[in-house]
């Protein structure tokens, strides 16, 4: 007869010889598995050491490209801009730099560059928006029209280009020293802008941005900017928005204009300006708008060719 205890002892040893077959199957399995992903390691790690050549082989052939592009720079635009003037209007996103190498570009270029105008973060804050558009109200000199649109891009650079642009018919001021002080005082008391030493009207503008904005904002911020570049090229002889990599994007100022067609038939637009070889393009494509034609620039899939004159 089968006793209790045989029934125990049997279970015992069942449960026994499961757990040395689980401990002996899972040894050769993790045995396998760390295999395996050695294998999988050591392939991805040639992979990754592969692309970083291939990444510093790149790096490299672009600063040889942009070494060149900044020793033969001066050359390629002398004489492009003679006996012309540019005002510089920057975002708070520009690079020093960048607006640095440019106005060298210029003066290279036979122009001369007759100050610059810094607009701040309240510029495109779209919860300052009002107070923007009641100040532009206000300020604005005597004779000048606003354009009908009423968002607050549009209507500043109706009015900052009478002040900052000479009138491309005359080539005279579009307002009195008196009216453009106290419209550029008023302006920099609101926190909008600020105004560099000997700021004085140009026949073209240069509107120097960063990349893609970000933040809740920021496809209002950008479609800020480019309304204003718009409007401002209207006012005068042209008019550039020039940005770095990523301003060609949806967030992006050069995005947003080269989004609207009726904005890109008269804004030029240069999206790799933080480049050597952007702000050659950038120099051309301001002599381009003298002689009244506009076009979209740069490396990004929205532009029409690399430079003008170039197909795509």
């Amino acid at each position: 007869m089968i006793s209790l205890r045989y029934h125990i002892v049997s279970i015992a040893a069942v449960f026994l010889a499961l757990a040395v077959g689980v401990v002996l199957g899972s040894t050769t399995i993790s045995s396998r598995l760390l295999s395996g992903l050695s294998d999988d390691n050591t392939s991805l790690g040639k992979q990754v050491s592969d692309l970083q050549a291939d990444r510093n082989s790149l790096n490299a052939r672009l600063a040889d490209a942009d070494r060149f592009a900044t020793s033969i720079g001066p050359s390629v635009v002398k004489g492009q801009l003679d006996q012309r003037t540019v005002v510089f209007v920057t975002t708070p996103d520009a690079k020093p730099g960048d607006r640095d190498a440019l106005a060298a570009l210029v003066k290279s270029a036979g122009a001369t560059v007759t100050g610059e105008l810094q607009l701040t973060d309240a510029f495109t804050d779209p919860a300052k928006s009002d107070q923007l558009r009641d100040l532009v109200a206000r300020l604005l000199p005597k004779g000048t029209q606003l354009p009908t649109a009423s968002d607050p891009g549009t209507l500043a650079g109706g009015m900052l280009g009478s002040l900052l642009l000479l009138n491309k018919d005359t080539n005279q001021p579009q307002a009195s020293p008196d009216e453009t002080a106290a419209a550029l005082s008023g302006l920099a008391s609101g926190g909008f802008v600020k105004q560099g030493p000997n700021l004085k009207p140009a026949q073209l503008a240069l509107v120097l941005t960063g990349g893609a904005l970000s933040g809740d904002s920021s496809a209002d911020r950008a479609a800020t900017i480019a309304r204003f570049a718009a409007q401002l090229d209207r006012a005068g002889a042209g008019t550039v928005l020039a940005g770095g990599s990523g301003s060609a994007s949806g967030t992006g100022p050069v995005g947003v204009v080269r989004a609207d067609t009726a904005a890109t038939q008269v804004l030029s637009t240069v999206d790799n300006a933080d480049g050597a070889a952007g702000r050659v393009v950038t120099i051309l494509a301001l002599r381009e708008q003298l002689e009244g034609k506009a076009g979209r620039y740069g490396n990004a899939g929205n532009a029409q060719a690399p430079a003008p004159g170039m197909s795509g």
